[in-house]
């Protein structure tokens, strides 16, 4: 996955580049993406690069030469960075950014916006960062090579203000919730950063496989609990495909509300394993898989299944309209009812009690490695449920008619399918029949 992609760049983006581990070669890789595919790329810093980065850069205009001249440079140059001067080794960038962006037709202007010394973590002084104010989209930076290295002054960068402010032991391994900690943190990882800027952090240096990959993505998801950041996106800039995945927070949407009629009685309250109900066991599976929040949307009998879906661990909506609103009013709730920080929604039938978390691991995987923007699981070339859908979708959904379904949406557009090896993805409970012969499938008879 190119960083373009996982950073979500558009047009008119002032990305800002903070932290420690790999801003330099961020900002190469991403402008030489971003001028690959036509764009016209300024690049400054509001501190201090070294002299030898500054021969990475393709070309390099002062902003004596005025508006115009860097205009006209990125025609030739479409990835253009612009500094002050030089100075004892150090080439300086600018103060402000404003003038540049309303006189100059650029793309996007990107900014390494912190210093580091070239160390692979840090916390900031409290003259760091230098973000401007127009910055849309925020970028904190850690190296996983930080990962086991002593916390000192030697390895990190202002490493006595992580011991002040957590209480980390001075000159111990650093560990992964530490690494999450600081990034997520207010007065760290995100000090100074607006409060109108999207915030995808990056795990630099991550390899695509092994053990370090796993360590990195347990920091990631330890870093999007703060409803701060959009995601963390982990691998590596000296690839040629830098990402591997980005982990986004992915809510459930249980679809609990339904008459049963068909069933003669709340099927999602059946027993179904350990004295519990289908419903509180899809709960579990669904926590068993990391998902954060789970929903569940509730219609008949809602008291009942509001207390179960409670002693699971789940929230609820109630959907006024479930007598008569089907499958689409109740995903309608789902959805509006969802944190503004939450990037998909998993589609979760109250009555597949078969699901299993690896299933649902492997559906949230294939969407954090960039697979498809809508995930379904397949089993013997059909479809099944749960159904991973992207919030770009879901206004769609939610201007669908009373007589749509949410499948009108998912056919428009293409669908990332996950091979797996269990026909619980195709499975529900509507009738007695269906609840005997799913519980014989699971060994529960």
């Amino acid at each position: 996955m190119k960083l373009r992609q996982a950073f979500h760049v558009v047009r008119g983006d002032v990305i800002a580049l903070t932290g420690a581990g790999g801003k330099t070669s961020t900002l190469v890789a991403l402008a030489h993406e971003l001028a690959d595919e036509g764009w016209r790329v300024l690049t400054t810093t509001t501190t201090r690069i070294s002299e030898d980065e500054l021969r990475l850069m393709p070309h390099a205009i002062k902003p004596e030469a005025g508006a115009e001249a860097i205009s006209d440079a990125l025609e030739n140059h479409p990835f253009t960075f612009i500094y002050s001067g030089v100075r004892g080794g150090k080439a300086y960038g600018l103060n402000s950014v404003s003038w540049l962006l309303d006189s100059v037709d650029a793309d996007a202007l990107i900014i390494e916006a912190d210093g580091a010394r070239r160390m692979p973590f840090k916390a900031p002084y409290p003259h760091e960062p230098v973000i401007p104010p127009e910055t849309s989209l925020a970028i904190p930076i850690a190296s996983i090579t930080a990962l086991g290295q002593p916390l000192d002054d030697e390895h990190v960068y202002n490493a006595q203000a992580m011991i002040d402010k957590f209480g980390f032991y001075p000159g111990c391994a650093i560990k992964s919730p530490w690494i999450a900690q600081v990034m997520r943190d207010e007065d760290m990882g995100l000090k100074d950063v607006p409060a109108r800027a999207r915030v995808v952090a990056w795990l630099n240096g991550t390899p695509c496989a092994g053990y370090l990959r796993a360590r990195a993505r347990l920091i990631a998801r330890l870093m999007i609990k703060s409803p701060r950041l959009y995601g963390a996106a982990l691998g590596s800039t000296r690839a040629g495909d830098p990402v591997c995945e980005i982990q986004r927070r992915v809510g459930a949407v249980v679809l609990a509300a339904g008459m049963s009629r068909r069933m003669g009685e709340a099927k999602v309250l059946l027993p179904w394993l350990g004295g519990k109900t289908i419903l509180e066991h899809i709960i579990q599976q669904l926590i068993l898989a990391r998902v954060d929040p789970i929903l569940v949307i509730t219609g008949n009998r809602a008291a009942e299944v509001r207390l179960a879906a409670e002693r699971a661990g789940a929230e609820t909506v109630h959907n006024p309209e479930f007598e008569s609103g089907e499958m689409l009013s109740s995903l309608k709730v789902g959805l509006r009812a969802l944190p503004a920080q939450v990037a998909a929604a998993l589609v979760v039938l109250g009555d597949q009690p078969r699901i299993q978390p690896r299933i649902v691991e492997q559906v949230i995987m294939a969407y954090a490695e960039g697979k498809g923007e809508i995930v379904a699981p397949s089993y013997e070339m059909r479809r099944g449920h749960p159904i991973l859908i992207d919030r770009r979708y879901w206004s769609e959904i939610l201007d669908l008619p009373a007589s749509g379904a949410p499948r009108d949406v998912i056919n428009r557009y293409p669908v990332a399918h996950v091979n797996v090896d269990t026909d619980g993805v195709l499975r529900d409970v509507d009738t007695p029949e269906d609840y005997r012969d799913e519980r014989g499938r699971a060994g529960l008879s």
